[in-house]
């Protein structure tokens, strides 16, 4: 086998990632040598004892070493699809994960349109340009405390062709806003431990977007407590929540006067979205 076929870098590949514990050594090689060398994935089935140009070997086993360190393939490429669309991500901003998809489609069967929606802790922009993007009747405005994270959620919300419908905001939580909105969201930062995480987020997701304090509930607690002044009557609020984390955020909010309207669960079963409204 020829040492800089397709098929010869790929295997080397997956070998120095399986050597690291990376589960998804195969997948990853494939996404790195196609992003690298600008081969379709047909044309890397159809072709694997082709070569590639020294430029595009050493683009590729660059790559190769950052993912080794458990860099997320994400980083490495600066995008990420999510719900259906590609996304920059750059260090300023949250990694936007599948589990999130599921506080998109909730929002999206709950809340007919027009919608005018608030996200806060935007990050890069993937749950209100996604919003926008599903619906032609919501607009919103997105907020974070990170200038950087909202460059890059205008320039999602810009390449996605949702931009005019969409304003984004400097602001912590609720501070300086005004007005009432049929919808809240958020996934707020909910990590309690950090030792609870991969090196791949620990090691590259910023930690203003992690981490909900000693309990993981600092933020639902700002959330909650001033929610119902910004909501519409009948207006909804929509949290992401982590992994063994929904009686607490319930708590949360009902002390603050919210019911749960309805609560979904991610693929592993896990729930993930909570809905809900004040009662009353």
């Amino acid at each position: 086998m020829n040492p800089e076929s397709i098929a010869a870098l790929l295997k080397a590949a997956r070998a120095q990632l399986a050597a690291q514990g990376i589960e998804t050594a195969a997948l990853d090689a494939r996404l790195l040598l196609q992003a690298t060398s600008g081969i379709s994935p047909e044309a890397l089935i159809a072709n694997p004892a082709s070569t590639l140009p020294p430029e595009a070997i050493a683009r590729f086993e660059v790559s190769i070493a950052r993912r080794t360190k458990y860099e997320p393939v994400s980083r490495i490429l600066g995008k990420r699809d999510f719900y259906g669309r590609s996304f920059t991500v750059t260090p300023d901003v949250l990694d936007p994960r599948a589990d999130t998809e599921t506080l998109i489609t909730l929002a999206l069967d709950l809340c007919p349109c027009p919608c005018h929606f608030l996200d806060l802790g935007t990050g890069s922009g993937a749950i209100a340009v996604s919003l926008c993007a599903e619906r032609a009747g919501f607009t919103g405005i997105a907020t974070d405390l990170s200038s950087a994270a909202l460059v890059i959620a205008q320039q999602n919300a810009t390449a996605l062709g949702v931009n005019n419908r969409l304003r984004f905001q400097q602001a912590a939580w609720f501070e300086g806003l005004a007005g009432n909105f049929n919808l809240i969201i958020s996934n707020p930062p909910y990590i309690r431990d950090a030792t609870t995480l991969m090196p791949d987020v620990t090691d590259y997701d910023p930690p203003l977007a992690l981490f909900g304090g000693p309990d993981g509930l600092v933020a639902y607690r700002a959330i909650a407590k001033d929610a119902s002044h910004f909501l519409t009557p009948h207006g909804l609020l929509l949290v992401e929540i982590g992994w063994g984390q929904a009686d607490e955020v319930i708590a949360v909010f009902e002390t603050q006067g919210f019911i749960l309207v309805e609560q979904h669960n991610d693929l592993a079963a896990t729930p993930r979205a909570l809905a809900f409204k004040v009662n009353g």
